[in-house]
C-alpha cells in the first residue's frame, strides 16, 4: 500500500504514541529505514511495513521480506527480527498498531464540498456547511444535512431523513422517511435504510399489508457494509446502538434494539423484535429468530441458530444454538454415529437373543 511520501521507521515509531512502547531504535539506532507503505507480512517487500499478532507467526519473521515489523512483548521475536537486520517496535496490540499505521499512508477518497448541478435537492432540505452531493442525488423534502457529510452519487434520500455531522453515504444506498442517521456514520454502497418492515396478517382472503409507521434509528459511529438492510417497524423505531458495526449483507428486521459496540459478520439475518445488548458479535449467517434476546457480551459462532435467550456472556454455536463446549462435543460424536448405530444395533439383537432364552428356560 503506497501513496504518500515515505517516511523514516523512527516517525512512524513517533507517530503511534503511547501503543509504541518501545523499538529496536531503543537498542539499534542504526535501523531505521525508510517506509514507503504497509502490507501483508506474508507478502511484504523492501520498504513496508507489516506486523505479527503472536508467537505463532514466529517464522515468519525469518521469511517477510518486509523492512520493519510491529511485534508483541515477545523477546524471541524481537531477538529474531533484530539478527535479521529488520527494524521492529514493541506494543501490546500489535492488530490495532497496525490499523494505526496504515493510516499514516492511506485515507479514503474524500471529495471536495460541492452540490453537482445533475443533483436534485428540495427547496425544504437544510444543508450543512462543507457538504459533498454527488451527482445524481437526490434529497427530497424536509431532510437535513449536518456539516461536512459526504453523499457519494445516486443516493436517494427520501422525506424526513436526518444525516449527522462528517457520516458518508456511499453511492446507491438509499435511505427512507425518517429515518435518522447520527454522526461519524458510514452506510455503504446498495444498503437500504428504513423500508418497510415484513408486515403482513394472515385472513381467508390472503395477507393484509400492515402498514409500517415506525422508523429507523443509526446512533453516533454505525458502519453498515454494502447491500445492507436495516427494516423499520409497524410501529415505534428500529434502533442501532452507537459503534455498531454491521458487514456486508446483514439484515435487521423490523423492531429489533441493538446495543452499543456490536459486530455482525456477513450475512447476519435477524427476525423481528430481536433485542441485542452492549457489544455482542454475531459470525457470518448467524440467523435469530423473531423476538428473541441476546445479552451483553455474548458470541454465536458462524451459521449459529438462535431460537430463544442467549445470557450475557455465553458463547453459543451449532443449528440451534447451544453452549460452544456442548457443541464441541456434540461435533466429536458426529463423525462416529454411523459406528455407533451400527454397535447400538448389534447390541439390541443381542439383548434380544439374551431375554429369548431366559423366556425359553
Amino acid at each position: 500500500m503506497q501513496g504518500r511520501k515515505p517516511m523514516k521507521f523512527s516517525e512512524i515509531v513517533q507517530q503511534l504514541g503511547a501503543l509504541a512502547q518501545q523499538s529496536s531504535l531503543d537498542t539499534v539506532p542504526d535501523i531505521d529505514p525508510d517506509i514507503d507503505g504497509v502490507q501483508a507480512i506474508a507478502t511484504a517487500t523492501p520498504g513496508t511495513l507489516s506486523y505479527i499478532d503472536g508467537a505463532k507467526f514466529a517464522p515468519q519473521v525469518q521469511t517477510t521480506g518486509a523492512s520493519a515489523l510491529i511485534l508483541p512483548r515477545n523477546q524471541d521475536l524481537q531477538t529474531a527480527a533484530t539478527a535479521r537486520g529488520l527494524a521492529w517496535v514493541e506494543t501490546v496490540e500489535p492488530r490495532l498498531c497496525f490499523a494505526q499505521a496504515i493510516a499514516l499512508f492511506y485515507q479514503p477518497f474524500q471529495p471536495a464540498p460541492e452540490i453537482h448541478p445533475t443533483a436534485v435537492v428540495h427547496p425544504t432540505a437544510q444543508l450543512g456547511e462543507h457538504v459533498y452531493v454527488g451527482p445524481h442525488v437526490v434529497i427530497q423534502a424536509n431532510t437535513v444535512i449536518g456539516n461536512q457529510v459526504c453523499i457519494h452519487p445516486n443516493v436517494v434520500l427520501y422525506p424526513g431523513v436526518r444525516v449527522g455531522d462528517r457520516t458518508v453515504l456511499h453511492a446507491n444506498c438509499t435511505v427512507h422517511e425518517r429515518t435518522q442517521i447520527g454522526a461519524d456514520c458510514v452506510i455503504h454502497s446498495g444498503t437500504v435504510l428504513g423500508a418497510e418492515g415484513f408486515g403482513f396478517v394472515p385472513t381467508p382472503q390472503g395477507w393484509y399489508k400492515m402498514q409500517q409507521s415506525g422508523f429507523v434509528v443509526l446512533e453516533d459511529g454505525v458502519e453498515v457494509g454494502c447491500n445492507g438492510a436495516i427494516d423499520r417497524p409497524a410501529v415505534g423505531e428500529t434502533r442501532i446502538g452507537r459503534q455498531t458495526k454491521l458487514d456486508n449483507m446483514v439484515h435487521i428486521g423490523h423492531g429489533c434494539q441493538i446495543g452499543f459496540g456490536c459486530a455482525f459478520a456477513a450475512q447476519v439475518g435477524l427476525a423481528g423484535g430481536v433485542e441485542v445488548g452492549d457489544r455482542v458479535i454475531l459470525a457470518g449467517q448467524v440467523g435469530v429468530a423473531n423476538e428473541a434476546k441476546i445479552g451483553p457480551g455474548a458470541i454465536a459462532s458462524s451459521k449459529t441458530g438462535v431460537h430463544g435467550s442467549i445470557p450475557p456472556g455465553q458463547v453459543v454455536s451449532g443449528y440451534p444454538g447451544v453452549d460452544h463446549k456442548i457443541y464441541l462435543k456434540s461435533s466429536a460424536i458426529y463423525s462416529r454415529l454411523p459406528e455407533m448405530h451400527q454397535t447400538l444395533r448389534q447390541l439390541q439383537k443381542r439383548v434380544a437373543e439374551l431375554e429369548q432364552q431366559s423366556s425359553q428356560a
